[in-house]
């Protein structure tokens, strides 16, 4: 966020800069708010294009076998642009590298669910899917393995056999 910050006060003092060279060199013939103007429009759009571009960068980072299973797209009041076209800032992604099998449970899938936010850390949630009839179940402080690879304690919850999620986990 800081890095991004100083890179739009960069470009405005070099959109500044390049507007008070023109100036001097049409001797002085431009108006005296263009050179604000230019620099503030300058900065507004260099910072528009870094919050459309977020998703695409930050997947386009991701290494082979995370999957993107969800985005959320939304318009602001105080971003008027996104009536236009909605901003995504959020992801779900599920980390396809992570994923394990019990022996005595092959149909179940312990992988990570990644949970991905503009200006948020990334949130990895240890997650078991059951491929065989399509629901998951969270692994959090309570839930146990039992030697034949049940889950004590587990919350299960179904979900459509289509959920991005439950396909990509189960496809590896």
């Amino acid at each position: 966020m800081l890095l991004e910050f100083i890179a739009a006060i960069a470009l405005g003092l070099g959109t500044a800069g390049l507007v008070m060279g023109l100036n001097f060199a049409s001797g002085k013939r431009l108006p005296g708010w263009l050179m604000p103007a230019s620099a503030g429009l300058a900065m507004i759009a260099f910072m528009v294009y870094m919050e459309y571009s977020w998703a695409e960068r930050t997947t386009a980072s991701f290494p082979e076998g995370v999957v993107v299973t969800a985005t959320s797209s939304e318009s602001m009041w105080y971003r008027p642009w996104t009536f236009i076209k909605p901003l995504s800032l959020r992801m779900v992604a599920v980390d396809t590298r992570r994923n394990r099998t019990h022996a005595a449970q092959p149909d179940r899938v312990m992988t990570s669910v990644l949970l991905l936010g503009r200006w948020m850390p990334t949130r990895a949630i240890p997650v078991v899917f059951d491929c065989a009839s399509g629901r998951r179940a969270d692994l959090h402080s309570g839930v146990e393995l039992a030697d034949d690879g049940q889950l004590i304690g587990a919350d299960w919850r179904p979900l459509r056999p289509e959920d991005p999620a439950l396909q990509a986990a189960c496809s590896t």
